[in-house]
């Protein structure tokens, strides 16, 4: 039997004595693809630092496939993609194949370099996200969406067992974005991989994703679209209508008609 890919434990965090974080609790099995939503400060972010161990809450625990942040060290296991890119120096001196084969190198030992399998999976990642063409370019001398491209398939490319993506789809436009869904569902449905998704678009998240958490300081839902849609509970937070379009499970006219 599998660990738990991710456990969330009564955690509270704190920035200048304001509580941002209040008593999370929640545990993510392995396979599950998880939309997270949340209004604009809502804690978010922070609780995917808090992840990754880039925060240190004040109370609770983390738990990381069954071990405790602090044992935590294979970081191989996870790809990220933070909310913001900040703008690329267009002198930064760094290919998109190099680019893209940093995701590998966390998982190596020293001396640290690429086999030949794995200029293989990078090969195939920048066919997989159409950067195959530019791969020799400067990634400073690309568009916002191409550089986007480019960091994703770096979270991908070592194939990661658990993935976290915050905003990945904002400088992409709707076609990209699409092929991006599809090739995040085939990281989930036939490799297994975990994933959440950070994401503002409430109303299109149930298209793509199995589980729904909706946070705003504290955990105000975690669970299936269906739960979701009948959840007395969230009806008056987004109103009987809302829940029907965000869960994109049924009709919801028909639903209450019966």
């Amino acid at each position: 039997m599998h660990a738990a890919t991710l456990s969330i434990e009564h955690l509270t965090f704190r920035y200048n004595a304001v509580d941002v974080l209040t008593d999370i609790n929640f545990s993510v099995e392995r396979g599950d693809y998880i939309g997270m939503v949340g209004p604009n400060g809502s804690g978010k972010t922070t609780l995917i630092k808090i992840i990754l161990g880039i925060l240190k809450p004040q109370h609770g625990h983390v738990l990381l496939f069954g071990r405790d942040m602090e044992e935590f060290s294979d970081w191989s296991r996870i790809g990220y993609l933070p909310q913001k890119i900040g703008a690329i120096n267009p002198r930064f001196p760094a290919t998109v194949r190099e680019v893209v084969s940093l995701g590998l190198l966390s998982g190596k030992g020293f001396p640290r370099y690429l086999g030949a399998s794995d200029s293989a999976a990078v090969e195939a990642l920048l066919n997989l996200f159409n950067i195959y063409d530019i791969r020799n370019d400067a990634i400073g001398e690309l568009s916002g969406g191409q550089q986007q491209r480019v960091l994703l398939a770096r979270a991908l490319v070592n194939n990661p067992e658990f993935i976290i993506l915050d905003e990945p789809t904002s400088a992409l436009d709707p076609e990209l974005r699409e092929r991006f869904f599809g090739i995040l569902k085939d990281f989930n449905e036939k490799r297994k991989s975990t994933i959440i998704l950070v994401t503002h678009d409430v109303g299109n998240i149930g298209k793509y994703t199995t589980k729904f958490l909706y946070i705003d300081k504290r955990l105000v839902f975690f669970g299936s679209f269906d739960d979701f849609c009948k959840s007395d509970d969230i009806t008056p937070l987004f109103g009987e209508f809302a829940q029907h379009i965000i869960c994109h499970r049924h009709n919801g006219s028909q639903e209450h008609e019966e």
